[in-house]
Formats: structure tokens, sequence, C-alpha cells
């Protein structure tokens, strides 16, 4: 039997995704990234626990430039994870469900999120922030 010329259902490389579904990806995305900023969370509270010559080694590892660039990853991940996470629960109890507010609500958390990481980047990053 020959094979049928169907035409092929739009794919991702078709059809884009509306802010929503991305943002729920970003979701679960970022809840898996926590997990790594958890570990290395703990990894620093070794090192506090340790020796110091540990600590000293974990902070001169801390205060380059990659770990700084995971760190602010980390903020920005928490942020959103948290304003997406906060959103879902308000749908849960059946608020913002309307099409306009889901829209409104898609570009309030990415804003929000934005923000919030700026402002705690700033605050870990400033000149005179604990070391």
């Amino acid at each position: 039997m020959a094979a049928q010329q169907r035409p092929l259902s739009p794919h991702l490389q078709i059809y884009r995704l509306p802010l929503a579904a991305r943002l729920s990806i970003l979701h679960r995305g970022t809840g898996v990234f926590l997990c790594l900023g958890a570990f290395a969370l703990v990894l620093w509270l070794l090192a506090v626990a340790g020796a110091p010559e540990q600590y000293d080694r974990f902070m001169a590892l801390a205060h380059g430039w990659p770990a700084k660039l995971f760190a602010l990853a980390t903020i920005f991940s928490l942020m959103l994870h948290f304003f997406t996470g906060l959103r879902h629960l308000l749908w849960d109890i059946g608020l913002g469900l309307e099409l306009k507010q889901v829209l409104a609500s898609n570009w309030l958390v990415v804003l929000a999120a934005g923000v919030a990481t700026v402002a705690l980047a700033w605050l870990a990053f400033a000149p005179g922030a604990a070391s």
C-alpha cells in the first residue's frame, strides 16, 4: 500500500506558542533550575560550616563572573517561578480566567519578574553588599 500524501499538522517550527504556554513551560523549567540553585546553596552552607579554607575557596569561586551569572539566573528563575505560581494559584480559585485577563497577566508576570530580578540583583551585587 503506497504512503498517502496528507498535509502535516502544524508543529513547533510553524506554530508559534502563545505567551501563556511559553510561561507555563518556563514555570516548569525554572522549577528545575531552582533545584540547581538549591544545590549551590547547600554547597555554600557546607563551606560555611567547614574549615576556613573551604569557605575561602568557595568565595573565590563565587566572585567570578560565571558564578554571578548563575546567581542572576537563579534570582530570575525564583522570581518568574514565584509570579507564575502565584498566577496559577489565582487561576485555581477562579480569578483571572477571562481571555483579556490572561493576556494582561502574561505581561504582568513577565514585568513583575523582571523588576523584582533587577531589584534583588541590585541588592545582591551593589558595591558594599555583603561579601
